[in-house]
């Protein structure tokens, strides 16, 4: 069987992605330090490693392996805001680390995560990958990151690809956060009976993508040669407001509560819509729609975390 890594395996993406890899036929090792990844989300049958990627112990678990997915980081933009120097040592150190793990090894390819936060300076919608206008430390750390991968293809000639997912959703959406993602936040806080929270006016738009059809983009890069060392935004091409989410999932969810506005966060952009041309043209295409994912997650919740 053909050995994939994923770091950050305990977290959403990753744990979806072992799921996936494990069903059609892979064999996967895990690498999670369960900082904000849950052990209870890492299917039976991935090999599992709870191990920091900035540590050098990470170096023989990548032996064997074919592919990497780098998913694990800190990515909670309110708090890398407060604290720049765990974000660079997680976010830059782990990536170069996870890096040279896998020149070690011979890896063939690395798939690394980098983030829709690139595009927060830019005005152009849809935005291409070629917007890049970072503002926040989050931001910054994943624009870093993408100057190592091509240092590495470079000067060691390691093949890469950068993933720029937009806000991605679904089942096993981290809800631990400082500030959780709202699509989780939202029908949690819905289905206890509280008062959800909307941070500003609710009109700042996000392109929001079902995490099924992530791991369709993350299969096909795996094993597209002609995809190595470029970019991709990875998103539905559509976006929609904070306040039309919230009334969607007021909706389905059978629970009508008005939100509770809140002071604005900061770094964060006011819109977000991805220019997915490069992907399409590889042949992927989003399959899941808002309202099937939503309800999706809401069963989701309702069986595993409520």
């Amino acid at each position: 069987m053909t050995k994939v890594l994923i770091t950050g395996v305990a977290g959403f993406i990753g744990s979806n992605l072992a799921v996936r890899l494990l069903q059609e036929g892979y064999e996967v090792v895990g690498i999670d330090n369960l900082s904000y990844g849950v052990r209870e989300q890492i299917p039976a049958g991935v090999v599992f490693h709870e191990i920091d990627i900035r540590s050098k112990k990470i170096y023989p678990l990548f032996e064997g392996v074919k592919y990497v997915f780098h998913l694990a980081a800190k990515n909670c933009i309110s708090d890398c805001q407060k604290d720049p120097l765990a974000t660079s040592d997680i976010n830059v150190t782990g990536t170069v680390n996870v890096f040279e793990a896998s020149v070690r090894a011979g890896v063939k390819k690395v798939i690394y995560a980098e983030s829709s936060a690139v595009y927060e300076g830019s005005n152009q919608f849809p935005t291409p990958e070629s917007a890049v206008a970072p503002h926040s430390f989050y931001a910054r750390s994943k624009v870093a990151g993408h100057h190592f991968a091509q240092a590495y293809k470079e000067f060691y000639n390691l093949d890469s690809i950068g993933l720029r997912y937009f806000n991605v959703y679904g089942p096993r959406q981290d809800y631990r956060r400082t500030i959780p993602p709202l699509m989780s936040a939202f029908i949690i806080q819905l289905l206890q009976g509280k008062q959800p929270v909307i941070y500003g006016t609710g009109e700042k738009k996000r392109d929001f993508i079902y995490v099924d059809d992530i791991n369709d983009a993350h299969v096909l890069l795996m094993n597209e040669e002609k995809a190595n060392n470029e970019v991709y935004n990875i998103g539905s091409g559509k976006n929609y407001s904070v306040n039309e989410i919230y009334k969607i999932i007021k909706d389905l969810v059978g629970v009508h509560v008005e939100a509770q506005y809140l002071n604005n966060l900061t770094g964060e952009a006011e819109i977000t819509l991805a220019d997915c041309a490069k992907l399409r043209a590889l042949g992927w295409q989003p399959q899941t729609t808002l309202e099937q994912g939503i309800k999706e997650q809401i069963a989701y919740i309702k069986q595993h975390v409520l």
